[in-house]
Parts: C-alpha cells; structure tokens; sequence
C-alpha cells in the first residue's frame, strides 16, 4: 500500500532543548513547497558532526527523537542569505526509535510516518513555548511598542512561508 509523505526527517546535531528553544529545526537546504506539503517534522540525531561549537547533540546517534507538527517554513535565524530554511513546529513530542537514520547521504528526507516506524498512538504533544506574549486585546495601535513587526518584517515573512517574493506580498490594515 502507498502511503503519502507526510513527515520531513532531518539528520540533526541539535539537541531537542535546542530546537524547542529555536522554535524549530534549521538551517536546511529543502525543497519548501514539497516539505510545506508535509504534516510533521521528525529529528534525528547525528552524533558525529565534526562542529562540535555547532553540536549540541544528547540522543543516541541515528534515534528518532522528536516529533513536531510543522507550521511554517521560513528563513533560518541564521543562514539569512542562503537558499535554507527552518521547518518551525507549533507543537512537539519526544519520541525513541532507536536506528531510524538509514546513513542515506542527503540530511533531509520526505517520508510517511509509517515507511519511519512512527506510531502517533500514546504520543502527547506538547505546545512549544512562546518567547512573546501578543499584546493584551485592549490594547491600541497607538499604546503598543515599537518593537512590533514592521510591514516590510511582515512581507518578508510571509513571502518565506509561501515562497513567494516579498513585492508579491500586499498587506491591508483597516482602522
């Protein structure tokens, strides 16, 4: 039976503390529109990155250890001018399949959850944390802070997310 690829596997040097904090894994050469098509991210380690200032990896080479559920692709924190992006994730669970990396040679793969060995039975996801609380409902455009999104923050973003350019990004704001 065929099953449809609904997970990104990335071969990682992160550790889940570290992608929990950066809000996703980065920064990866990917076909955006292919893994925008995908409904999880799975992470696994790759214990022997010759970076060690880069690694942080904790979990057992090779291993499975987390599961997220991918809400954007965007420009990486770091990276900014090259063709790599994050796979952001809403929410996250750790999971154990020890061997899931296969040692095939590009870092990035697009699979089904069950070709992987993925049983989504008993997972618990967990929200990831906000680093940002959004201003309160009451709260007027003329009493918020400057450090909101720009405009030109905001279509930058989004032409990330939709893989478009950023002139081909109209926003409207009524009052």
């Amino acid at each position: 039976m065929e099953h449809p690829e609904n997970a990104v596997v990335v071969f990682t040097a992160r550790s889940p503390n570290r992608i929990i904090r950066e809000g996703g894994s980065q920064a990866w050469v990917l076909n955006a529109a292919r893994a925008k098509q995908c409904t999880y991210l799975i992470c696994t380690q790759n214990r022997n990155h010759p970076d060690h200032e880069f690694s942080d990896a904790t979990e057992a080479h090779g291993s499975a250890f987390m599961i997220g559920k991918i809400s954007a692709m965007r420009k990486p924190d770091e990276d900014r001018d090259q063709d790599r992006y994050m796979i952001a994730i809403s929410e996250y669970a750790r999971i154990d399949i020890p061997g899931a990396w296969k040692h095939w040679r590009n870092p990035v793969r697009y699979m089904s959850l069950d070709e992987l060995g993925v049983d989504l039975g008993g997972v618990t996801f967990q929200p990831m944390p906000s680093s940002e609380q959004p201003p309160p409902a009451s709260a007027n455009y003329a009493e918020m802070p400057t450090s909101l999104l720009t405009i030109a923050e905001a279509k930058r973003q989004l032409a990330d997310a939709f893989g478009v350019k950023p002139d081909a990004v109209e926003i409207t704001i009524r009052g």
